[in-house]
């Protein structure tokens, strides 16, 4: 009769080089070291990195490239998968683009998820989170006094919402955060339209993020927690209320119309 193998059989089987360089590999793609998109080293670094041969580091790329974890292109390299967490935004992206309604749903679950992110990263942050944490803010900070690009606003704002995720180090968050980041893009830059037609605003939201950052780094769990549901509810109070205004002002035109 066939047997399956044991677990202490199965444990004590060696491993072949290029099995255990292929689950570091994806250890680092779960822990977010590498990034979808993300342009690996060429084959020689990483064999030195690991202090394995070219032939093994090769094998084990292909065991990735099998799994469809990373592409690897005639001649230009290997690649992090773009396509790795991005199953929340397609093909639902389109659907929430031309259904505003929804959007307020996406804010709460972001304030889910964000909300323990925070709360983990002042915790578990290490001193080099802090250093990316700083820098991803200062980043969203230059461009959001500057106020000339939307666009590059609203990814260097997602870009600080997600180093906090990155500190967390758990890597569910991340990735969760992450398969988001198409969808929370657009809606972000799209939310920037109403949230800054007010000046003031622009100065309300420095604070609540520049209250983000401080919490996390001065490892403050609870406050931290406070800040992004602060700046989140606010956010989500500014849509309604333009959303409402924007109602009034629609009737008021038909009003006009009619009377014409």
């Amino acid at each position: 009769m066939f047997c399956e193998p044991s677990m202490t059989e199965e444990a004590i089987r060696p491993k072949k080089i290029s099995e255990i360089i292929a689950r570091r590999l994806e250890a680092m793609i779960l822990e977010g070291s590498l990034t979808p998109g993300q342009k690996m080293p060429p084959e020689r670094e990483l064999a030195q990195q690991f202090e394995v041969s070219r032939p093994s580091l090769r094998e084990a790329l292909h065991k990735l490239e099998a799994k469809g974890l990373v592409t690897r292109r005639q001649g230009g390299g290997t690649f992090v998968s773009e396509k790795i967490g991005i199953s929340f935004a397609d093909p639902l992206m389109q659907l929430f683009q031309t259904h505003s309604e929804f959007n307020y749903d996406l804010l709460e679950f972001r304030n889910a998820l964000e909300e323990v992110a925070a709360h983990y990263a002042a915790i578990r942050a290490t001193a080099a989170d802090h250093q990316l944490i700083e820098q991803a803010y200062d980043d969203w900070c230059t461009a959001h006094q500057d106020g000339s690009d939307e666009q590059k606003e609203a990814e260097l704002d997602w870009r600080f919402h997600l180093s906090i995720a990155e500190a967390s180090h758990n890597a569910v968050l991340l990735h969760s955060m992450r398969a988001l980041y198409t969808m929370a893009k657009l809606t972000i830059s799209s939310n920037l339209q109403y949230i800054y037609s007010e000046e003031h605003r622009r100065d309300d939201v420095l604070k609540q993020h520049r209250a983000i950052k401080e919490a996390i780094i001065g490892r403050d769990p609870a406050a931290a927690q406070q800040s992004i549901n602060n700046h989140l509810a606010f956010v989500e109070e500014t849509l309604q209320e333009s959303n409402r205004f924007e109602s009034r002002s629609q009737r008021s035109l038909r009003r006009m119309n009619l009377m014409g």
